[in-house]
């Protein structure tokens, strides 16, 4: 028997024995029942016995109430609500933590090493067996290994390190239970007015910020929550999860305008501080010659340097969401965010969406000739010595080292650690200006205009 009649055999038999029509549908009894599988599954059997039909699915999906369904989602909150306040009261108070310090000071006093405390593995364990359970839930093994790889104590770990790990532990338990209060659909997620909420709410604890006027309240609010969404949500969803936003240190940066002593240096560098957050918005109304409120292209122009080309503003105004050709505050800060903050790769992310003219996901040379155009405008009207395109093409490609010699996709760019030199000479004069004489560092020319 040939091997092509040997398989058409055995197909013929397997059809059989399955009850497999012509068409490719699977015979069954009168009645619409398929006995004979039922016959091989138990549960099947079980559910035969029990008049059920298996072939109906069950519901296993329920949507979450909506607010129009009042009563069922005022159950869901209040429920929802009482379980986070039961949470909320397990965790350790101030009272828990200057007992647990006290305990670690009394137990462990003696033992110094270069005139710090020192806990070993055993008494460890030990420690971790006589407290009470809310924490031996932190005092694990794990968080022994983790204090320890950090530690220049050789199997020893500082006790300092473990009772900030505490402390630490308790802040993240008791700000998730506080963001999830905001977490209306209870998904793990806020949205952008969740997070508004949480932020407003928040601003009377912050001692740095009680000079703020209550005007400039939704301001502040609005700089604020676009930081966490800017790089927290750069595929744009509208949402971010519970879990990210405490896992990054925007949170700690917020937390920090707690302290009233804080130096004026450091408050000048954190986004959410009082004086950022009025600079901010003090370019933006400087920006806004009309006082309309918003702003226009020829307004933008004088962001930065005022270098910024004609034609990257060109492609911002046509992809961005504007009001009649113009940019509100929201749209302003995160143009902000990404000129300001380059190497990171969400504000790259952000600007290679503007190269990338027919949104194909990578760039061509001819892309790069079209932004390059803006680049030779500007040299021109400065009276400079013109760079050939073909010239800075290749320094590109050299740059990147794409992995297709044609095409520079932003995997390229990420890998390449170029992409913030890669990208300024393509949208800014001054950076381009800059890049050309890296070398020579010769001035710069029509100083006043660029600096």
């Amino acid at each position: 028997m040939k091997f092509r009649d040997f398989i058409l055999e055995r197909a013929k038999k397997l059809d059989e024995r399955t009850n497999i029509t012509s068409n490719g549908a699977r015979k069954l009894p009168e009645g619409g029942e398929n006995t004979e599988i039922s016959k091989n599954t138990s549960c099947h059997e079980n559910v035969e016995k029990q008049g059920g039909n298996y072939r109906v699915i069950p519901k296993f999906y329920h949507p979450t109430p909506r607010p129009v369904e009042s009563l069922m989602y005022k159950l869901r909150e209040h429920v929802r609500t009482l379980f986070l306040k039961k949470q909320s009261e397990m965790l350790l108070n101030n009272a828990d933590l200057k007992t647990f310090w006290m305990i670690l000071e009394n137990q462990f006093s003696r033992r110094t090493h270069n005139g710090e405390l020192y806990i070993t593995f055993s008494d460890y364990i030990n420690l971790s067996s006589t407290l009470k359970p809310v924490y031996r839930r932190m005092l694990t093994v794990m968080a022994f290994a983790r204090l320890q790889s950090i530690s220049s104590l050789p199997g020893k770990i500082s006790v300092i390190s473990l009772f900030n790990y505490v402390m630490r532990k308790v802040w993240i338990q008791q700000t998730r239970i506080s963001l999830s209060l905001y977490d209306h659909n209870g998904l793990g997620y806020l949205r952008e007015s969740d997070l508004e909420s949480y932020i407003l709410e928040l601003i009377p604890t912050l001692l740095q910020l009680k000079g703020l006027e209550k005007t400039f309240y939704s301001f502040y609010v609005c700089t604020a929550v676009r930081k966490f969404f800017f790089f927290l949500d750069p595929a744009r969803t509208g949402k971010i999860r519970v879990r990210d936003i405490l896992s990054h240190s925007f949170l700690d940066e917020l937390m920090e305008l707690r302290d009233d002593e804080s130096p004026k240096d450091s408050q000048e560098l954190n986004w959410f501080s009082a004086p950022s957050a009025l600079s901010v918005y003090g370019h933006y109304l400087n920006l806004d010659k009309d006082h309309n409120g918003m702003l226009s292209k020829a307004e933008l122009m004088g962001y930065g340097s005022g270098t910024l080309t004609s034609v990257f503003l060109d492609r911002l105004f046509s992809e961005c969401l504007t009001y009649e050709g113009e940019m509100d505050y929201k749209t302003y800060l995160d143009f902000v965010l990404a000129m300001e903050n380059r190497t990171e790769i969400q504000s790259q992310q952000y600007i290679f969406r503007l190269l990338d003219l027919h949104q194909r996901g990578f760039l061509t040379p001819s892309d790069l000739k079209f932004f390059f155009k803006g680049i030779e405008e500007q040299m021109a009207a400065h009276c400079v010595e013109t760079v050939h395109f073909d010239d800075l093409k290749d320094e590109i490609y050299d740059m990147v080292n794409p992995k297709n010699p044609t095409q520079i996709t932003f995997a390229d760019i990420a890998r390449c650690g170029q992409g913030p030199t890669m990208m300024s000479i393509l949208i800014e004069f001054h950076k381009f200006w800059s890049y050309e004489n890296r070398e020579a560092k010769s001035e710069l020319p029509d100083d006043k205009y660029l600096q």
